[in-house]
């Protein structure tokens, strides 16, 4: 027994933990200790210098993985606690979701696939539950609710995926009793909330930054369609369904048909931003809560059910942000440099191993029986950076001297 309360509708084995510990003090469920653990974490605090969508720190405004996480947190709190989910077990979840993820965004996570098998959302379990030093051999020794709350991908070896071979142990430790491929309702939530948030505030960013113009969009509501269709939909959502879902979705009186950066149109933004939030996190209430009837919707009790207009409505903003922001002019010049640089920097530090490892890491490549596990640590080492830190790292072991 954790020695906390156990918070209501959640029993011993959701809030068990891979090493037993001892209460610290009264007065906190053991929610609230996972969420403080996370929210303390260095490598929370990483994420506020890795790229969300704009490189971080090129301007002010735009969201960097810190700030969307937070806001991914915020909203998928209030959206578990009305359904019945415990709020700090989601609130953690949500913080930790991108925790793993590696400098230069999706771009870097691709390139480090490339150089031996990455994934975000795997390196993410592998962090919270081996890498982030709170408990020997354990990581942040978050109890099973909270880290099967985490995985939004709960299975090996596929495009996405939660786990890595080498984390097999703990992953089926998490699963126990969890059904075969189904995420419980608190992943749900934090993979709705994701979605919410940085779709809705892509669109924000994108608005502010000049990138997105409301005619422009108009005129162009198509070629949205189609991204939208091309890359966010099944097959069984045509380009017309997604052109009646956008003409209707963009009729909507929120919408700042001019932004010029002075403090009305300042207003009107964040004003479509919280309507748009709220229509998705309402449907979503509304939906779950008719299909499940009444008690405590926890862990496998149901499912979240989001209705298909609000899903189409989330991929048309999606593609909105993928035509005018991700491949904007320069952004994939600047995009093949950060793979360049990643890439450098990985054979560099696999060159001067040990030495060039954080000596948390260096333990792992001195155990590491072949060249595979050596590659994960380095791995390990290249996804904890943050942009600026990993180009720093670059000039000292890469630049001529």
């Amino acid at each position: 027994m954790s020695g906390y309360t156990v918070p209501l509708g959640y029993d011993g084995h959701a809030t068990a933990r891979w090493v037993q510990e001892p209460p610290k003090r009264a007065g906190r469920t053991d929610f609230e200790r996972d969420r403080a653990r996370v929210l303390h974490s260095a490598a929370l605090r990483r994420l506020s210098a890795k790229t969300q969508v704009v490189a971080a720190g090129s301007a002010d405004f735009p969201r960097t993985r810190l700030t969307h996480s937070l806001e991914c947190a915020q909203i998928g709190r209030e959206l578990g606690r009305e359904i019945g989910c415990d709020p700090d077990l989601v609130d953690a979840a949500c913080l930790a979701h991108d925790i793993g993820h590696s400098p230069f965004g999706h771009n870097g996570e691709f390139a480090l696939n490339e150089l031996g098998g990455f994934e975000g959302n795997a390196q993410s379990l592998r962090l919270l539950t081996r890498l982030e030093p709170k408990v020997i051999e354990a990581g942040l020794n978050l109890t099973r609710a909270t880290l099967d709350a985490t995985l939004k991908y709960p299975w090996f070896e596929r495009p996405k995926y939660g786990v890595y071979p080498e984390d097999a142990e703990v992953f089926w430790w998490i699963r126990d009793g969890a059904p075969d491929g189904r995420l419980c309702l608190e992943a749900q939530v934090m993979d709705w909330a994701d979605d919410v948030a940085y779709s809705v505030h892509d669109l924000e960013d994108g608005l502010h930054a000049g990138l997105i113009k409301f005619k422009t969009l108009i005129s162009e509501r198509a070629v949205v369609s189609q991204i939208a269709a091309d890359l966010y939909c099944d097959d069984k959502t045509s380009v017309a369904e997604l052109n009646e879902v956008l003409d209707a979705l963009l009729a909507l009186d929120a919408w700042p048909h001019v932004y010029d950066g002075t403090a009305g149109s300042l207003v009107a933004l964040k004003n479509l931003t919280s309507e748009l939030i709220g229509r998705f996190c309402v449907a979503a209430q509304e939906a779950t809560l008719a299909a499940a009837g009444p008690g405590q919707l926890t862990r496998y009790a149901a499912d979240l059910v989001v209705p298909r207009r609000q899903r189409l409505e989330c991929a048309l903003l999606k593609a909105i942000a993928m035509q005018y922001v991700m491949t904007r002019d320069g952004a994939a010049r600047a995009q093949a440099l950060e793979r360049e640089l990643l890439t450098e920097l990985l054979f560099a530090v696999e060159r001067g191993a040990p030495s060039t490892l954080d000596p948390l890491l260096r333990p792992g490549w001195g155990s590491a029986t072949s060249d595979a596990e050596r590659r994960r640590v380095v791995i390990d080492q290249i996804a904890s950076l943050t942009d600026t830190s990993a180009i720093a790292w670059h000039h000292r072991l890469c630049a001529p001297h």
